[in-house]
């Protein structure tokens, strides 16, 4: 079902919803028997490719979508437009999941190949990065859909739905293995934060532990990115305009020439200096989240002509901008989640970073309430926050919706072309 034009074989693929044509860098056709030791560097650019674009835009921020951050441009309610989101055919999710597992055919084919050339520190760095990939793929599959096809090894079977205690057993062990094989962050330009790193691989095994609950192991790991003091808390502004900030552990470069995913038109309107498509808005309450002098606050959001507008990705129509998928301040959220009480200082730390005052809660459940406010203004637009809500047993209560809507819809298409696909209860 696909022609790709890198080092990727023909392949039936069952559960893919369209035959699709994919161009990576560079544009050369190779075969994979004929691969060699000479190509490794075209296998990882085109997977970096494809983990970063297949997967579309929206996906960046698909919980803020379906956590009332965003709703539509024009406005409305913010549970009609959850429930409208959340429908089998919806095209953003029947595109999120396709385009999720048109990546891990690529990783799992990086992987595969890479196996079949000598030993080399090169070879087992792609290989810690392809299993990274595979890690995160799987982390947005489950967190969404919850029990999902585990594909390891490529297939043409029509496969069926796996329990999501296996999926997370996957994903940890694939983060063990990047772990130990991917390169060290470096300062260097070909390992900065732009590239997978042990750092990055240890950083996202925290988030991992905190979405299965394993507060104890979230806590470690997050601490253990902190105390290697190769990240430090930094102007906010720098992480979302391109200049460079040392609380970025793993951000996609998202360059204009090989990116599709163009989020800054999604929110700005036309009227703007960069111009926009102006398709979401956050909702009213997120205007109000900030206090006054916090210097997130005019970073995160803005209001042009009357409009209200997300203001984190600010190259407009003109470009793109970089994708940040893990920093710093998640590791001091998540040591100050998983700690509880014991964790206020790193919630105060984060807080003091933000030109904020500290909070003093006095007891364990205005301390969560606290974490959670804190995580909600940090990570606005970035795609965090339906899943912080189904976690913490929150997303009906606070969004409206009804108990089955904490999973998403398995898409119609996909269980048209493959019968073995059963649907999520609700639906």
């Amino acid at each position: 079902m696909f022609k790709i034009k890198l080092i990727v074989p023909i392949i039936g693929l069952a559960l893919l919803s369209s035959c699709t044509k994919l161009d990576f860098y560079p544009h050369t056709s190779v075969a994979p028997e004929t691969v060699t030791a000479d190509d490794m560097d075209a296998l990882l650019n085109g997977m970096y490719n494809s983990v970063q674009n297949n997967q579309g835009r929206e996906s960046y921020i698909m919980f803020d979508l379906t956590g009332g951050n965003l709703i539509g441009a024009s406005g409305g309610s913010t549970l009609a437009f959850i429930k409208n989101i959340m429908r089998t055919d919806y095209n953003l999710v029947s595109n999120n999941w396709n385009g999720l597992y048109r990546s891990l055919y690529q990783v799992n084919n990086v992987v595969a190949i890479m196996q079949t050339l000598p030993d080399s520190k090169k070879k087992e760095e792609i290989l810690g990065t392809a299993y990274f990939f595979r890690a995160y793929i799987y982390y947005n599959l489950v967190t969404r859909w919850g029990d999902v096809p585990l594909i390891v090894e490529n297939t043409t079977e029509l496969v069926s739905r796996t329990p999501s205690v296996e999926v997370w057993a996957q994903i940890e062990s694939d983060l063990q293995f990047a772990i130990e094989k991917s390169p060290q962050f470096s300062t260097d330009l070909n390992k900065d934060y732009n590239y997978v790193s042990v750092e990055a691989a240890q950083a996202f095994l925290a988030r991992v532990k905190l979405a299965q609950n394993k507060m104890d192991e979230a806590a470690q790991a997050a601490e253990q990115i902190i105390n290697k003091n190769l990240f430090a808390l930094d102007d906010f502004q720098k992480i979302f305009r391109n200049v460079g900030s040392t609380e970025e552990i793993f951000t996609f470069k998202n360059l204009t020439e090989e990116s599709s995913i163009t989020l800054s038109t999604l929110f700005y309107t036309y009227a703007h200096d960069v111009s926009g498509s102006y398709v979401y808005k956050p909702a009213d309450e997120v205007m109000n989240l900030y206090e006054d002098n916090d210097n997130r606050k005019n970073i995160s959001v803005s209001t042009i002509t009357g409009l209200n507008i997300i203001n984190k990705y600010p190259s407009g129509q003109s470009g793109t901008d970089p994708i940040p998928v893990i920093r710093l301040a998640e590791m001091y959220l998540i040591s100050a989640e998983a700690k509880g009480l014991a964790g206020l200082s790193r919630l105060n730390e984060l807080r003091a970073a933000r030109n904020l005052t500290p909070v003093n809660p006095t007891n364990e459940t205005e301390y969560q309430e606290a974490v959670a406010l804190e995580r909600r203004r940090e990570f606005l637009a970035e795609g965090y926050r339906w899943f912080d809500l189904v976690r913490t047993g929150k997303a009906v209560e606070t969004l409206g919706i009804e108990e089955y809507r904490t999973k998403f819809p398995i898409p119609d298409y996909e269980r048209e072309v493959n019968p073995n696909l059963s649907q999520n209860p609700g639906y």
